[in-house]
């Protein structure tokens, strides 16, 4: 099957959006499927204000549309709500195409905390984007209620997995391991909608270490000097990381899944979160911990059994990712895209 990927979210970005469509489109090719990125990259683009890391694409219906009239796409995908997405969006309302959506990203929640924005009035935005779609993939079921909840339906799971060629296969980062323990490991944007201030100002001691990069970098590491901050970690240097940590601290409220913590059980470490969104529906006893006093959650997942946090963490694959995917898309007829 040809099928078209549209997003705004694309490499150079480091987030889970951008790894989970690498990762599926990788799978989906493995499996025989011609995978079209249509991306911001393809664009001229502006630096999102307020997160310069984001590039905001300039794309046409026109520039959008002719990239995929070449490519002939037997299935559409729209994996989010920016402006790439938005023309091609336009582009198969114009030729009654068929298309699914994704909700990756707790936008409106996003938005408010970097504005002070009331979220409903971009729930407004959010319900008119996927109301065509014929399907909105949504990776858990509290991200599916919240949808439901703002008067979006037609919902199709889309769940996430892990590289187990590499998560669970490389061993421990020497030097991260070498710092005063416990490890406790925070994997992400480092960005104000993170909550990483949670993290870093725990009382529990040990060393705190922060894998990522983003707009709060500079400030946060100032703020907290007795932190480390190692920056970006890809491959198995990332795979290193989360072997070498006791625990994994998951401090986000906003996210609607948590990739990272999956790939840290697959290294055998255990999580600590708060019970919200994403944790809720990822972590289960045994393999992480949730408490609304994040000090408390760290404590007792300390404790927990690092063989079974593997185990778990293992039962994730991309395979399954890209079967349900798959599953939800809608074929367009062939003899509309032969006119």
């Amino acid at each position: 099957m040809r099928i078209a990927i549209v997003t705004d979210a694309w490499s150079p970005q480091v987030n889970g959006v951008v790894r989970t469509l690498q990762s599926v489109r990788a799978e989906l090719e493995r499996q025989g499927h011609q995978v079209l990125i249509v991306s911001p990259d393809l664009f001229y683009s502006l630096p999102c204000p307020t997160y310069p890391e984001i590039r905001l694409a300039l794309a046409s219906t026109g520039g959008v549309g002719r990239l995929l009239e070449e490519f002939g796409p037997q299935a559409i995908h729209l994996a989010t709500e920016g402006p790439v997405c938005l023309a091609a969006r336009r582009w198969c309302l114009a030729r009654d195409f068929p298309f699914t959506t994704a909700y990756h990203t707790q936008f409106p929640d996003y938005v408010a905390a970097r504005t002070g924005v009331n979220p409903e009035w971009v729930w407004r935005y959010i319900r008119w984007f996927h109301a065509p779609a014929q399907a909105v993939l949504a990776s858990t079921e509290s991200i599916a209620a919240t949808l439901r909840a703002h008067g979006i339906d037609r919902i199709r799971h889309w769940g996430r997995g892990v590289d187990l060629r590499l998560f669970g296969k490389v061993p421990a980062d020497t030097a991260i391991r070498a710092l005063p323990g416990p490890v406790l490991l925070y994997v992400g944007r480092v960005a104000i909608e993170k909550n990483i201030e949670a993290f870093l100002t725990s009382a529990h001691p040990g060393s705190k270490v922060v894998v990522g990069d983003g707009p709060a970098r500079a400030t946060l590491a100032a703020r907290f000097p007795d932190g480390h901050f190692l920056g970006p970690k890809f491959g198995a240097d990332l795979a290193a990381a989360y072997a070498a940590a006791d625990t994994l601290v998951f401090p986000s409220k906003t996210d609607t899944f948590g990739l990272v913590m999956i790939e840290a059980m697959a290294c055998g470490t255990p999580v600590a979160a708060y019970p919200v969104t994403g944790p809720v529906d990822v972590l289960k006893p045994g393999v992480g911990v949730m408490d609304d006093n994040l000090d408390t959650a760290i404590v007792a997942a300390l404790t927990l059994d690092r063989a079974k946090c593997a185990a778990y963490g293992q039962s994730f694959t991309w395979a399954a990712s890209a079967r349900q995917f798959l599953s939800a898309l809608c074929p367009i007829d062939d003899s509309a895209i032969a006119a």
